[in-house]
């Protein structure tokens, strides 16, 4: 009976809107040990001065122009670990080639590469493409509203469906992500390790209580600038924390510690070889990555995971692991005859660093002369073609050896 009296008490309340005074029937005596000392007054007081910092001092990016779920969904899965100044160009870039979530269904996988040339970790567009296809099999081609539908669609986690689901619909729904994780753990000094999957559940529950119900999606983005403006990782007592009343680590004086994060597992080198193949008109050789490959679907020299001393290899075994291979592979007919000049053994090297791994890849020049056609997956192209095709970072940064030590490769 106590509880429907104060719940019709609340909901009269002009200053309280409907919304709100569903989320002030949980009583405090629910909440995190972490909040102790929050009452609902100050947790009003915390979103008021967030919200208005954000008002004032929101960052101006594209994407926030519109409420248009598939642009923020694009956004959102761009964000993931790219900065937001690269991003920018990419995003407007995409948009304009595909606006609709139809247009990203029906998309040629090269004009997706294309597109996405350059940001990396290429399974992200992929999974949109697959997204989108469900999206106009099972929604009729509109974005699900709603947390749970937007989890259905691949390649979309809970920050993705909660930044979709707040920012473009209204829903109350936290977005947590890197900063904030460290925004709340430096509020309320929090230990739990955030490396941990456990802990995200501590952290919700703090956010569902935080969170605005009648701002979510503006909640979400001035949790994000804060995180990345203001209470950054490298930048534990800013001068200009418009929080700092709110925030106990940084009282304290110890928001250096927050958040808790034990350390990852160690990435493993591995030490590959390409190949810059010329063939006797100058065309390059290049090598389309398959399915089970790291860089899958885009274009490459060749490249072999060995380690060698590229100064005192013999030239025959330097270019016998490769002559075998296009034997076996890139040759229509493999008994083809095959003869290779070695034009340089060490072009130049660099480093790629992938999330679980790091390639250290020697590039090589040689030429080639062979009379066969190639297999599916191989081709021969002109130098000045070879930016038509869709090419990895890694590509790149090889093919700007190249420019360095052009003398070497005539």
């Amino acid at each position: 009976m106590n509880l429907v009296l104060g719940l019709f008490l609340v909901i009269i309340n002009e200053n309280v809107s409907r919304k709100e005074a569903l989320y002030m029937t949980n009583s405090r005596s629910s909440w995190p040990q972490a909040m102790v000392a929050w009452d609902q007054a100050r947790v009003h007081a915390f979103r008021k001065d967030l919200l208005a910092w954000y008002d004032k001092n929101k960052r101006d990016l594209p994407w926030r122009k519109s409420q248009d779920p598939y642009a923020i969904w694009v956004s959102e899965i761009m964000l993931q670990q790219t900065q937001v100044a690269t991003v920018i160009p990419y995003y407007q870039r995409f948009m304009a080639a595909l606006p609709t979530v139809a247009d990203l269904a029906q998309a040629p996988e090269e004009t997706l590469l294309n597109l996405w040339q350059g940001l990396g970790y290429y399974s992200r567009v992929r999974n949109m493409q697959a997204a989108a296809q469900q999206v106009m099999a099972d929604f009729g081609g509109r974005m699900p509203d709603q947390v749970d539908s937007l989890l259905s669609l691949k390649g979309i986690g809970p920050y993705t469906a909660a930044a979709i689901a707040s920012m473009a619909f209204g829903r109350v729904a936290p977005a947590l992500d890197g900063n904030l994780f460290r925004i709340v753990a430096r509020l309320f000094r929090l230990k739990d390790d955030i490396a941990l999957p456990k802990s995200r559940k501590v952290f919700m529950e703090i956010l569902d209580i935080l969170i605005d119900p009648d701002r979510p999606g503006d909640f979400n983005q001035a949790m994000m600038d804060l995180g990345a403006c203001v209470m950054t990782p490298s930048n534990p007592r800013p001068d200009n924390h418009p929080l700092a009343a709110y925030d106990a680590s940084y009282q304290v004086g110890d928001s250096d510690q927050y958040p808790v994060k034990s350390k990852k597992v160690k990435q493993t080198r591995h030490d590959l070889t390409a190949y810059f193949v010329l063939d006797s008109q100058g065309n390059w050789l290049l090598r389309r990555h398959g399915e089970a490959e790291l860089l899958t679907g885009l274009w490459h020299f060749p490249m072999l995971e060995q380690s060698m001393v590229y100064e005192e290899v013999t030239a025959a075994e330097l270019t016998e692991p490769l002559l075998d291979w296009l034997r076996e592979e890139a040759l229509v007919e493999g008994d083809s005859p095959l003869s290779s000049q070695v034009v340089s053994p060490a072009l130049g090297q660099v480093k790629h660093v992938f999330s679980h791994r790091i390639w250290q890849v020697q590039l090589v020049g040689l030429r080639l002369d062979t009379s066969g056609p190639l297999q599916e997956g191989w081709c021969w192209v002109a130098p000045e073609d070879v930016g038509q095709l869709p090419l990895s970072t890694l590509q790149e940064k090889l093919m700007q050896v190249l420019v360095h030590e052009k003398e070497a490769i005539r």
